[in-house]
């Protein structure tokens, strides 16, 4: 009879810089997708109907997203902070107006969030190369993010 050992797990990383990157992104994700909703309730013009749609998806995969960083960030010790004010004094993404968003605006507008959204993750992704598993969920929202982007992109 043969017996195979399961390989040894390793132990979640230290929360320390990981989890500073990790509730910064999550910080970027929350705001990201508040805007996003932000914008899908006032958008207007001649691409409203599939502009409102999009934006609801990506609102929701944004959210989505949020939730699998924040629950690594618990993983390793990192207490998550989602709260409003939180976002509010901390995210690094430019705000969008109040009020009445014109189509040709929004996809302008949503586009910056979107690339500014991706640059902090792709910073996130050089800074947790000795922590694989944060790096892979950052990597898939990462990606999510620039397909959103693309196809936002493409409605101009």
């Amino acid at each position: 009879m043969s017996t195979t050992t399961a390989p040894a797990v390793q132990p979640a990383p230290t929360p320390g810089a990981v989890g500073v990157i990790l509730r910064q992104t999550l910080i970027d994700l929350l705001d990201l997708a508040l805007q996003v909703k932000q914008a899908h309730w006032n958008v207007t013009g001649p691409r409203f109907l599939p502009l409102h749609q999009q934006l609801d998806a990506l609102a929701t995969t944004t959210r989505e997203h949020a939730d699998t960083i924040a629950e690594r960030a618990a993983a390793i010790g990192a207490p998550p902070d989602g709260r409003a004010t939180t976002i509010a004094a901390t995210s690094r993404l430019p705000q969008l107006d109040a009020g009445v968003l014109p189509d040709d605006i929004a996809i302008d507008k949503i586009d910056d969030l979107l690339t500014t959204t991706a640059t902090g993750i792709r910073q996130a992704i050089e800074a947790t190369a000795d922590d694989p598993i944060t790096q892979d969920l950052l990597i898939t929202a990462g990606h999510a993010i620039e397909h959103q982007a693309w196809l936002l992109r493409s409605q101009r």
